[in-house]
Formats: C-alpha cells, structure tokens, sequence
C-alpha cells in the first residue's frame, strides 16, 4: 500500500511547481474540490456495489472515473481546457430538481476555481491522488489523520486561519455538551466541520443498530459564509461516512433576519466556534434587534445561538475576551445571556491557544436555554509544565483538560452543580455580583498569585483589551458628540 503521508507531501510539492497555486490558500482549495471528486467517486463505486439500482447524479464524461482514473488520459493543455470550460462550468450549473446529491455538488462548485496554470503538473497531481483508495478502511483513516494535518496548514494560509479551531478544543467542547442520539445539531458558522465530525464520532460510539446510522447522517446541520471551508467540510464530512453531507449550507447565517428563524427550525444541540475580532458589512445588524445591533460578528452569533436554541437546549462556543468585558451594547447581550440561560460554565483559556492566526485571548462558554443563571463556574485553564505559550508545533492537547474534566460533575435537577468545589483554578460568582459588576464576565481567578508584570506573550493580550475599550469609549463620545450637534444644528468633523 502507498505511503498516503508521503503522497499528500509529493502532491504539495508538485502544486508549488506550478505558477498559479502560489501560496497555501490556493493549494488548498485546489485539493479541496480535486479530493471532493474523488472521494465522491470512491463513495458511489461502493454505492453502485451495495444498491442495484444507483445512479451517478454527474453526467458520464464529468466523473472521475471517465476524467482522472486513467494515468495516461488528457494532460497539457487538453486538461486545462476540459476543467476549466467544460468540468467546473458544468459542475456549477448541475441540474437535477430534488435531487440532494445534485444540489450538493452545485453548491459546492459554486465559487470553485482552478488555479494550475500547467496541465502536465495537474496531471501529475490527478496521478498521486489516485493513489489513495477512499474506500479502504486504512488508507481512509490514514488520509483523515493527514487531512486534519491539512486542516491546520490553513492556521498560515494568510486569514483563512479563522476555519480551523484546535482538535483539543472542539473534542472538549463536544464532549462537556454531550449530544446524544435523537438529539438535532447545529454549527452556524462551520468552518471545515471539525465540531460536525467530533459530534459525529461521539454519536458514533452511542450507535448500536443500522437505524442509529440513519440517523446520525441526518441528525446535524452546519452553515459556512466562505467558499474554501465549505468544500473542505463537505469534504471531511464524506471522509467521516457521512454519505450526503446535504445538510451543510454554502450561506451567511446572519444574513437571515432573526426573526425568521420558525420554533421548527430550533435545535437541542450548538457547538460553534463564531469567526472574532471581525466586522459584519453593512446593514448585516439590521436583521437583529435594535437593542442588540452591532457589526462585531462574535456578539450576533451568540444573540442568534439564544434565538434558535430549543428550551432546554445546549450550547459549547468559544468566544474571545472582548465579549465578556465589553460595554454597551456587548453588556445588553450578556444580561440577556444570564436572564434567558442559564451560562453554569466559563473555561478561561491562556494566550496563544490559536496561534499563529490570532494571539487574542479566548474563552469556551457553555449554557443552557430556559432557566436564568444563578451562578458561574469559572475555570482557569493553565499551560502544561514548561510551556509558556502555544504554537503551531506545539498545540493545545486534549489531555490537558483531564483536570477540568475531573471537576466538571454533573447537574442536579435545577440545572445547579452543587457538588463543584473552588480549588486553585476553580471559582463561582453568582448572578448577584456579575449584576452588580455590570455583566462584565471579565473575571480574574481571586487564588491566582500576582507574579509581578509578566512577560510581553501575556501583556500584549491585556494591552489589546484596553486600546478595544478606549476605541469602544471614543466610539460613544463621537456618538454623543454627532447627537449634540445635531440637535444645535452643527456637524460633527
């Protein structure tokens, strides 16, 4: 059997030689839609095996069989001219009314683009990949372990770091949510998956019939704005035998008005990582209501994860620091937070956790709809022994929650977890004091030592903080100042 790590690298290093996939953003998408088709390809081979009566949604000549397979077929120029005029064209305007294959493979051609500028090298490349056999159990599982390697090349793929979220802390958050068979999942800012494909493989190992599996692969659903991650869940999703992974939509959630998200469309399960420290454009926050308008991105996801969360239901995120210590309209979105859920949990992450992409300081918040906060668990947690900051070499490993997983317990029937206990990185406030605070949920851990001013890895977060409040601050003396003059009938510079 062919070394499938070696291959994906041969593959890279082939595409570097090539004019048009100049950067790692490109090589990957390139191999997003090219792995698409083939694993596609592999998936009806077994398909065609196991229903007689199957039948491919793609016309003969665009399969990858009719295409790709052969290792002499078209190369050079032919090649280019039948991907670029004939393959992608062709693949966006499939027609198959009702057909949810169909409708799947047009959406996530949508925006695809072939960047090789030399048919030889794609030819090359088509080669290597069909050297990996989607259908047997070793190379697929070897292939998702480089695949989630792939994943986290995009972290230095210029912004398009904002798709991949650690292993570590998807797997955390999947598994303090707990999902569970019958239960409806949602990702409204998906990425490429990775909560989709941790939720599925703990739903997995609830599974113990046929049935279970049918509903596993219709249980969840995921929405990505962007091109790029949306073809590379897809793609993972299919590397995780979800057979159509249908349900996850190439569209910008919050472009929807919220109010048209129907008590149907409500889910028992979110598990999200909210893109942060970005802007809406506008007339996005128009779609929410006036109390709550903002163009910070982060805060419109948490409204909205309120809104389409059934009573009852459960929510794991990770969201940045600025949610919980901003002001305004930040604060008028926590009271609603600690008035409509109840939010037991906040596992305080140390710097660097998504390096290199951001250094901004992050937290996971878990809560619960339907019954209002009384308390908040806090959780400070710390960096392995020796390390003083994560990096793209050294990530955060799920073996460093062991302690907060220990500690977590269980809730009572009120919601409460009574049997919790403050230890040196634990600590509860209750609703008493964050009211009185003015819903900042900034909180320090009160058993932490002061070890004097730090160093630059934790003072630049801090200093980050602060200029957000004082532009926060300018921010509502320009408003105010826009207003006075208004009202004397002047104008602002």
């Amino acid at each position: 059997m062919p070394n499938v790590s070696n291959l994906v690298k041969t593959i890279q290093d082939i595409m570097r030689k090539d004019a048009g996939t100049y950067g790692d953003a490109q090589r990957l998408e390139q191999l997003g839609w090219m792995f698409f088709l083939k694993i596609f390809d592999d998936r009806e081979r077994e398909m065609e095996t196991l229903r007689d009566a199957y039948k491919s949604p793609l016309p003969q000549k665009l399969r990858w069989r009719n295409w790709a397979a052969d290792e002499e077929g078209i190369t050079g120029d032919a090649l280019l001219d039948f991907v670029d005029n004939t393959l992608l064209p062709k693949l966006k305007e499939l027609s198959g009314a009702g057909d949810k294959i169909a409708g799947l493979i047009r959406m996530a051609f949508d925006d695809a683009n072939n960047y090789m500028k030399n048919g030889t090298l794609m030819r090359q490349v088509i080669n290597k990949i069909n050297g990996i056999d989607f259908n047997a159990a070793d190379d697929r599982h070897m292939f998702g372990d480089i695949y989630e390697k792939l994943l986290k090349d995009l972290q230095s793929a210029g912004n398009a770091g904002e798709f991949y979220t650690p292993r570590a802390v998807t797997q955390f958050i999947v598994e303090q949510v707990n999902p569970r068979l019958g239960e409806t999942i949602l990702d409204p800012a998906c990425g490429t998956g990775g909560f989709l494909v941790c939720a599925i493989e703990h739903l997995r190992k609830q599974a113990k019939t046929a049935a279970h599996e049918r509903e596993i692969q219709e249980c969840f659903a995921g929405i990505e704005k962007k091109h790029l991650p949306h073809i590379l869940c897809m793609t993972n999703l299919m590397l995780h035998g979800i057979d159509v992974p249908s349900n996850v939509r190439h569209d910008n959630t919050l472009a929807r008005p919220l109010r048209d998200w129907s008590p149907k469309e409500r889910v028992d399960v979110i598990v999200t990582n909210p893109p942060f420290g970005g802007m809406e454009e506008d007339g996005i926050e128009s779609n929410f209501p006036a109390e709550f308008r903002t163009r910070e991105t982060a805060d419109l996801f948490l409204v909205l994860l309120m809104k389409i969360l059934k009573p009852g239901g459960r929510a794991g995120l990770v969201l940045p620091d600025g949610t919980l210590f901003g002001e305004g309209v930040k604060t008028r979105i926590k009271e609603a937070l600690l008035t409509e859920c109840n939010l037991h949990t906040i596992v305080r992450l140390p710097n660097g956790v998504f390096n290199p992409y951001t250094g901004i300081r992050t937290n996971l918040l878990f809560f619960t709809k339907g019954e209002a906060t009384r308390e908040v668990w806090y959780y400070e947690h710390p960096y392995p022994p020796g390390v003083k900051s994560y990096n793209k070499g050294k990530p955060i490993r799920i073996e460093e929650f062991e302690p907060e997983r220990s500690w977590w317990g269980k809730p009572d029937k009120s919601g409460r977890y009574a049997k919790r206990e403050e230890n040196e990185r634990a600590w509860r406030v209750p609703i008493e004091q964050l009211k009185a605070n003015g819903f900042n949920l900034d909180l320090k851990n009160p058993h932490a030592k002061e070890e004097g001013p730090g160093d630059v890895e934790h003072l630049l977060p801090e200093y980050e903080k602060l200029l957000a409040q004082i532009a926060e601050t300018r921010g509502k003396l320009k408003a105010e100042l826009e207003a006075a003059l208004r009202a004397t009938g002047g104008a602002a510079e």
